[in-house]
């Protein structure tokens, strides 16, 4: 779980393998806010000599939380295991620095300019998005680039151990044996049926567990809200908009539309002045003035071969492929028309539009229309806004901005942190509902920007602590878990009685599933049965292995009868060098954590 919250809390450390380009920290300005390791504070743990303070500890916690991965009631918990991952970073990054492992601020630099959270459309590093993402995230630059230092230094560490190990020929071949190895088995589900009498709960046990599992049937803290909406969409809704106006519009788009284009081109060199090549060209206008084909024309005068015999189709173009003004002359055409003689450095040109890369107006009237609306609606939609943002500031409640600014005052049910349905779902919400100002000061919250078209402000009209249901309240779940434990304690005894009974060499009347040659990855089988297939000892001649499996979702019987050996493939057995180099690394970085443990003065306060 910690690993986890690590690797969402710090999702731009987790992606610095890359490398590339320099920059000078000069991009990034006077640090003015503390940094991760630049604080005071109490001490929470000391290890080696070396301190964690308590501000250190608080930081990374609250990146946790700030990531949205983990909640808040959960904080204290979480402590804990913060501190836990802190002092094994920190034994780590002792060893990397004592065995001489180095980052330069040039080798920092190349990282962070070539991350792709950081730079802008073009691919260019932006230091705005830097500040803004690390803000988002919790970082400062400074304790970012810390943070980073760490991350690449342990990194550093952890490849030379993986690269250094190694695994034996033979026994990459025994794992490719037990990867490749197939297994034909039986198997049959235990459910409730199959139970001599159903289980009964009693009252006795429905208390015990209750007690036991108290914090299973805690009610969240939970507010009920009042809140208004203004919604451009909406308003954009009650504007007609002309047709007059949507044809413009759409043949407006239509002159940046990409286009089908054809040409004749006539070029002018040492055998043909330019005189002579605007004269030819002059006679094929004349022609095309008569009704001749432009298609038959490029064949006769073009000089361009590639597109004469096509009628001079060069295909769909977009702006920029020949030139300012060829592009001109091109994009100024509707479809059917022919432009006058246009000189480019390859020669002159009649152009002609075949047609349009554009949706017909009738696809996209509606479209177009409400985009218009939109537009027409923008400044009353800001006007709205900022008069919203004037009264709920100063009004102490939420029902007379809504009468004031003629907006639907809309009441939520009871929830929680988690969210609700609809609006109450989209993100910063019940950040803002459960914000001090809201919740403890009984503020009108900040306008909340949902998306480009809605603008929000909510008001906490009821708060009700976080609670242990009564036991009465949650009777019937208490129950259905008291008896699924049950039932599936009575299913493993059966198991494993049955177990026995065919180990014994009884036969006995169960619904078998027969299993044919299964692998390891079996997909039609459930995963559980064929990994605890794989777990039962190999048969002996034609000895049949008995064995049982349960979790949460069913309880199940196993006859496994035979094992053999699989075919070899190139693809199993690349998978089987992957995981053997995997595990041998895995196996050598845990050994050093293991031993820097054992082995370090750790002081926890």
């Amino acid at each position: 779980m910690l690993q986890s919250i690590r690797d969402r809390s710090r999702s731009w450390g987790a992606k610095i393998i890359v490398g590339a380009v320099v920059v000078t920290m000069a991009l990034f300005g006077v640090e003015s806010l503390v940094g991760l390791f630049g604080g005071g504070g109490d001490e929470v743990a000391k290890i080696n000599g070396e301190t964690i303070t308590r501000q250190e500890l608080e930081m990374e916690v609250q990146r946790a939380i700030r990531s949205g991965q983990v909640p808040p009631e959960q904080e204290r918990a979480l402590r804990g295991q913060v501190l836990d991952e802190m002092i094994g970073e920190r034994l780590l990054l002792a060893f990397a620095e004592d065995g001489g492992l180095y980052l330069s601020d040039e080798q920092l630099d190349q990282v962070i300019v070539t991350l792709p959270e950081f730079q802008d459309q073009s691919g260019r590093f932006d230091t705005d998005l830097f500040r803004n993402r690390l803000a988002s995230a919790g970082f400062t630059p400074t304790s970012f680039r810390a943070a980073l230092r760490v991350d690449l230094k342990r990194q550093q560490l952890q490849q030379g151990l993986a690269v250094s190990d190694f695994v034996l020929e033979s026994e990459r071949e025994a794992l490719a044996s037990l990867q490749r190895q197939v297994r034909s088995f039986r198997y049959h589900t235990l459910s409730a049926a199959d139970l001599a009498e159903p289980v009964q709960v009693s009252e006795a046990e429905l208390e015990a567990h209750y007690q036991e599992n108290r914090e299973s049937y805690q009610r969240p803290e939970q507010v009920r809200l009042e809140y208004v909406i203004v919604d451009r969409q909406e308003m954009a809704e009650q504007v007609e908009v002309e047709e007059e106006a949507i044809r413009q519009a759409w043949e407006e788009r239509g002159r940046d539309a990409d286009r089908r284009v054809s040409h004749i081109m006539v070029t002018f060199d040492g055998e043909r002045s330019r005189d002579e090549a605007i004269a030819r060209l002059e006679e094929v206008r004349e022609r095309l003035a008569e009704g001749e084909s432009f298609d038959e024309l490029a064949l006769e005068y073009s000089d361009d071969p590639s597109t004469a015999e096509q009628g001079g189709d060069l295909g769909v173009i977009s702006r920029g492929f020949f030139g300012d003004a060829f592009d001109e002359a091109a994009f100024a055409l509707a479809p059917g028309q022919v432009s006058s003689i246009v000189e480019t450095d390859n020669g002159l040109h009649l152009i002609k539009v075949t047609g349009l890369d554009q949706a017909p107006l009738e696809e996209v009237r509606d479209d177009i229309a409400r985009e218009l609306a939109l537009d027409q609606v923008a400044d009353v939609f800001n006007r709205r806004v900022q008069a919203l943002i004037d009264e709920s500031f100063a009004a102490d409640d939420l029902a007379s901005v809504a009468e004031s600014q003629e907006l639907e005052l809309h009441e939520s049910e009871w929830v929680s942190r988690e969210g609700g349905d609809g609006v109450l779902s989209e993100p910063g919400v019940m950040s803002e509902a459960f914000s001090k100002d809201v919740l403890i000061e009984g503020f009108n919250s900040e306008v909340i920007e949902l998306d480009e078209d809605r603008r929000m402000v909510l008001r906490v009209a009821e708060h009700r602590e976080a609670t242990v249901l009564p036991l009465d309240e949650v009777r019937d779940r208490v129950a259905a878990s008291v008896e699924q434990r049950k039932q599936r304690e009575a299913l493993l005894d059966l198991a494993r009685e049955q177990v026995e009974r065919l180990r014994a060499g009884e036969v006995l009347e169960l619904d078998w599933q027969q299993v044919e040659r299964a692998t390891r990855q079996q997909a039609d089988v459930p995963q559980a049965i064929v990994q605890a297939a794989f777990r039962l000892p190999r048969p002996e001649g034609d000895e049949t292995v008995f064995g049982h499996t349960g979790n949460q979702e069913r309880v199940t019987v196993i006859a496994l009868d035979s094992v053999e050996p699989g075919e070899a493939d190139e693809q199993t057995e690349a998978f089987v060098a992957r995981m053997a180099e995997q595990l041998r690394a895995q196996a050598a970085i845990q050994g050093l954590r293991n031993h820097l443990r054992e082995t370090a003065e750790v002081e926890r306060y």
